[in-house]
């Protein structure tokens, strides 16, 4: 009796046991053709096919031909400001304003950083960009013109990857854009706001048309293109959930990453604060700024706000300043002294390259902190 009674209960788990391995099984073959589906030929056809439709330069090349998504656009309105062009003829039909949700899109991205990256392959599937990194949409009439400002030093290997990704992102966007690296000169501690004041200020001597100005992080990859970059009625933060955080907002102040300004917003906080030497708190600097001018800030939908971080190591000559929680208690004080209204610099060299324009500034070094006594 109590063999028999044991033979029930081992044949019981054994068949709990397999319900559960197929349970798994199914469940692994469902996420890998989710996230693979896209590689297959017959999907790659479809987009290429439909994508040439919507758009004549839309790239289609691995690894940023995706399945079309559409829908969850996210977020409100992007504020119009499309221009007429003078250089129409009486003959020609006149472009239309491009459409707020471009039909290009193809959603969400596999966005990977195995593959070896090169300048020349990002020159080779970007053949309509101008040099220094320029683009406009020769079928409708953007809506904004773009600057977008990074700010650099020593990270030449995320450069080919993030221009790899983001120009066909944007193009597909329809936007009229130009790329600005403001690279910081010598080994001094790194600051990254003040980069992005100058970067301002010299975009704005390139062409005083741009009314939209995107500030991103180089290691920084959006992971769906109907994350649009554009500016709004209220300062925009992009980078709503990056991958180091779990796709999550680390906290609600957080404007760190990506985020865009239109150039009124810009000016109306006085830019950014440039005395913040090192890594940390000049975002959330940022942040009180437009808080205490009455703005607040607008993110797209959490699902198409993702964005995949390339991993490295902290950059040498940029280690946690330890004097921003202080500071961050004192924008209020500061803001009105300390930004574009303040900024000094001297500019070392201005080079267009094919896809991006380098400005190479020398921004000084931080002041020498005070003895204890």
């Amino acid at each position: 009796m109590t063999r028999l009674l044991l033979g029930v209960t081992l044949e019981r788990i054994c068949k709990a046991v397999l319900l559960l391995c197929l349970l798994h099984f199914v469940i692994i073959m469902i996420l890998y053709f989710d996230v693979y589906a896209q590689h297959l030929d017959f999907f790659s056809r479809f987009n290429a096919r439909n994508a040439s439709r919507a758009h004549p330069f839309f790239n289609s090349s691995r690894p940023n031909g995706t399945v079309p998504s559409y829908g969850l656009a996210g977020g409100e309105a992007p504020s119009p400001s499309a221009k007429p062009s003078a250089n129409q003829s009486a003959t020609e039909k006149p472009l239309q304003p491009c459409q707020e949700m471009p039909p290009g899109l193809v959603g969400r991205l596999l966005i990977e950083f195995s593959s070896p990256m090169s300048m020349e392959r990002v020159q080779r599937e970007n053949p309509d960009v101008r040099q220094g990194g320029k683009y406009t949409p020769p079928d409708c009439l953007p809506r904004q013109k773009v600057a977008i400002l990074i700010p650099f030093r020593h990270r030449e290997h995320h450069l080919k990857y993030w221009l790899h990704y983001l120009h066909p992102i944007l193009r597909r966007q329809k936007v009229a854009y130009g790329i600005y690296i403001v690279n910081q000169f010598g080994e001094d501690t790194f600051n990254r706001a003040k980069l992005l004041n100058v970067g301002f200020l010299e975009a704005l001597k390139d062409d005083e048309e741009y009314d939209c100005f995107i500030f991103s992080d180089v290691d920084l990859i959006p992971m769906d293109d109907r994350n649009l970059y554009r500016c709004y009625e209220q300062p925009r933060h992009f980078a709503v959930g990056m991958d180091k955080f779990g796709f999550r907002l680390p906290y609600a102040g957080y404007f760190g990453g990506v985020s865009g300004l239109s150039k009124s917003q810009f000016l109306k906080i006085n830019g950014f604060p440039n005395e913040y030497w090192g890594w940390g708190g000049e975002d959330d600097d940022i942040f009180n700024r437009i808080s205490l001018n009455g703005m607040k800030v607008s993110r797209p939908d959490i699902r198409i706000g993702r964005y995949r971080m390339i991993k490295h190591e902290r950059d040498k000559h940029n280690e946690p300043n330890p004097q921003r929680f202080t500071k961050i208690q004192n924008t209020k004080m500061t803001m009105k002294r300390d930004g574009i209204s303040s900024l000094q610099y001297r500019l070392v060299e201005v080079s267009r390259q094919p896809m991006y324009t380098n400005i190479t500034v020398e921004i000084g070094r931080p002041p020498p902190r005070l003895a204890r006594g």
